[in-house]
């Protein structure tokens, strides 16, 4: 029987080559391919990419739309053309490579900036960064490319990182053709038209709604316990006048003196036990429990801890794989006792940003196994890589949004929802809303269960590097120009003449903005660039901090650890802004100094000018943390030096080692400071900071 073409379980990797079997014959219709029965969306997408064109598939989490790029990607290959995957985060970057590597039909190679290996591979995995620092940098690693692949697309309206897709888009050479995949968005009609005007090829815009494993909501609260949508009505009538009541009671007075929330005057956060008792009686297991919390995901985890999920048989599987993972990833003994594989053996974990990598994998590899039945864990374990459940509970629906708290975006909703419903296990997927009094009153229940996304949104900004590249390919005329092919640009043309008008003046003097800032600091000279201008060209994200310290000489003559020091504060930023860290001025404190005003005075500039935002300043936080990882230390003691968890400070390390890679190949091998730098590399770069070995290893 023909396997369901949208489980991953056991997926042929895509990367294939020319020994496959021939292609369906020139107007043959294929609905089965490498023994899948492919679902009419999968047939229309795929038929798209034989016809020659360009295809968008906009589909719901996990319902097969990665077979549409496996197919595409063995078809150009087939034809002697190479194939790139983009993804945007490096962990599933890295998950993909981990899928097709030991597969002997599979040529692929991976380049993430924290590691490269094998970039002659016929199939390249790597990031969108990459991608796109490719394309101004080193386009010839797209001579040969008939493919690339855009997982998760909509991360286009991303605030920090959307400018890279679009520049990705914009910029790719016109032979090369796109597959994108994107979660279920309400205007991927316009993101197709938009990507019809700016790409060579015609695009295909295939959309599918349902799922193959369908969905339930209920809702869940201390007092109501479980209950279906239908009764949300009556439910809020109630609590909503026994709300009033007890304020006249009160005499007026806002809340009472229980527990307080953000809210005032509302309870704190329900304690979900109930529920969750419920799910183990109903056989509701495993569950993706979802927080927006690092520390809330940790507190349950511990809460739950006394919980006996797993068979005895389980229970000697668990024990099993843990003692293959330590041996694997060669961890310490002592490992085996720490939190995490304690949780683990009785079924429970959690999992989020600020755990090591290492953790973080291990945890996965439990969970795919079956062995965890209660996984506690952020959002980021809804992106990308297939680890669905049987049922999905949202702890929380008000997160952090980079400015402020508030209720989840309904695709955010949607991508987590959609981790319910193991396909060819469950018949649907079941989700649970923990509702607390504000929630319950004042959540957007309605706008999430309706299920309709919100459109993706252009968060365009053309970044200093990508200019100085523009100005020397075209010159600044052109500017102009690669904006109004922008996706900022073809939304805005939707208004009336008059703003239409606005837009085109405002893009104009912003652009004219970041020329002036680069002609007065002496980075352009009309339309060449100065050497100044061809060093920052290659430094995208730190180009203007970079190249003035260089330039200035305010890095001559230091010591591989000051350069490691000053590095990492120009990448590291704390994610809470607290009050900065008192910093013993015996730890480089003069250069310190010397660097933060150097960017000030960066920063000054762009304040006169009018630009908006700025570029980072340095974040000196973890300045013990790098004088202490030079002497030796362990990433347990970093941690307990305050401020920040491990896992951001293997982050922020691993950034830093790529920085110093590219400010290496900016300066040259010749150089003095080159080879400083590599000194750097290589103190920064050990035991847990070293993602090659992590992933050599598993």
């Amino acid at each position: 029987m023909p396997q369901d073409p949208s489980s991953n379980s056991g997926d042929t990797p895509f990367g294939f080559l020319p020994a496959e079997p021939s292609p369906p014959e020139k107007g043959e219709r294929l609905s089965e391919w490498k023994g899948y029965q492919l679902l009419p969306f999968q047939i229309q997408a795929v038929e798209a990419v034989r016809k020659g064109n360009n295809v968008l598939v906009a589909a719901p989490t996990g319902s097969g739309k990665t077979l549409v790029a496996e197919y595409a990607i063995e078809d150009a290959v087939r034809r002697g053309k190479r194939c790139i995957y983009t993804s945007p985060i490096k962990a599933l970057s890295n998950q993909k490579y981990r899928d097709f590597r030991d597969d002997p039909e599979v040529d692929v190679g991976l380049m993430t900036g924290d590691v490269t290996i094998h970039p002659q591979g016929r199939v390249l995995i790597m990031t969108t960064e990459i991608l796109r620092n490719a394309i101004f940098e080193n386009p010839s690693l797209l001579d040969d490319v008939g493919f690339v692949v855009f997982d998760e697309i909509h991360f286009m309206d991303d605030r920090e990182r959307g400018t890279v897709w679009e520049e990705s888009l914009i910029f790719l050479p016109e032979s090369v053709r796109l597959i994108c995949l994107s979660a279920t968005v309400s205007n991927v009609e316009q993101l197709g038209s938009w990507l019809s005007e700016i790409r060579t090829q015609p695009m295909e815009v295939v959309r599918e709604s349902r799922r193959p494993v369908p969905l339930a909501h209920y809702c869940w609260t201390e007092r109501n316990g479980t209950f279906i949508p239908g009764k949300l009505k009556g439910i809020r009538n109630r609590a909503q006048s026994a709300k009033a009541a007890g304020g006249n009671r009160r005499g007026g007075r806002r809340g009472g003196r229980g527990r307080r929330g953000r809210g005032g005057g509302f309870s704190a956060p329900p304690d979900p036990t109930p529920l969750f008792d419920e799910l183990i009686a109903e056989k509701e297991m495993p569950a993706l429990v979802f927080s927006f919390s690092r520390k809330d995901c940790e507190r349950l985890a511990r809460r739950n801890e006394h919980r006996q999920l797993l068979s005895p048989e389980e229970a000697k599987a668990m024990e099993a794989l843990q003692l293959e993972l330590v041996e694997l990833f060669q961890m310490p003994e002592r490992t085996l006792r720490g939190e995490i594989f304690a949780l683990a053996r009785g079924g429970v974990g959690y999992h989020h940003a600020g755990m090591l990598p290492v953790f973080k994998e291990m945890v996965e590899r439990m969970f795919t196994a079956g062995l965890l039945k209660m996984l506690f864990t952020t959002e980021t374990f809804a992106l990308g890589i297939n680890m669905p459940a049987r049922s999905v509970v949202f702890n929380a629906l008000r997160k952090f949004d980079g400015v402020s708290f508030d209720y989840l975006r309904t695709r955010d909703f949607l991508q987590m929802a959609g981790r319910a419903g193991r396909q060819g296990i469950d018949t649907k997927g079941q989700v649970y809303c923990v509702l607390g009094d504000r929630d319950l009153l004042e959540a957007p229940l309605e706008r999430l269960f309706a299920g309709k996304p919100e459109a993706v949104t252009s968060r365009f900004n053309l970044s200093y590097s990508s200019i100085l590249h523009l100005v020397e390919r075209v010159g600044r005329e052109y500017l102009h120009e690669a904006w109004e092919r922008s996706f900022h640009c073809y939304q805005g043309r939707e208004g009336n003449e008059k703003a239409r008008k606005r837009q085109r003046r405002d893009q104009r003097r912003s652009i004219d903005r970041y020329l002036a800032l680069l002609d007065e600091l002496e980075y352009l000279d009309g339309d060449s660039l100065t050497p100044r201008g061809r060093v920052a060209c290659t430094l995208n994200g730190y180009e203007l901090q970079m190249s003035e310290l260089l330039f200035r000489g305010t890095l001559e003559n230091l010591n591989p650890k000051a350069l490691a020091t000053v590095l990492v504060g120009l990448v590291y930023e704390e994610r809470r802004r607290h009050d900065p860290p008192q910093v013993p001025e015996r730890m480089y404190g003069a250069l310190r100094r010397s660097v933060s005003g150097v960017v000030r005075e960066i920063n000054g500039l762009e304040a006169r000018l009018g630009i908006d935002p700025p570029v980072k300043r340095p974040d000196w936080g973890l300045t013990p943390a790098v004088q202490r990882w030079y002497e030796g230390a362990d990433l347990e003691e970093l941690e307990e030096l305050g401020g920040s968890t491990s896992g951001d400070i293997c982050r922020v390390f691993r950034m830093s080692v790529q920085l110093m890679r590219n400010v290496r190949r900016a300066v040259g091998p010749d150089s003095d400071l080159a080879d400083l730098l590599q000194d750097a590399v290589t103190a920064l770069n050990r035991d847990e900071i070293d993602a090659r070995k992590q992933l050599e290893l598993g």
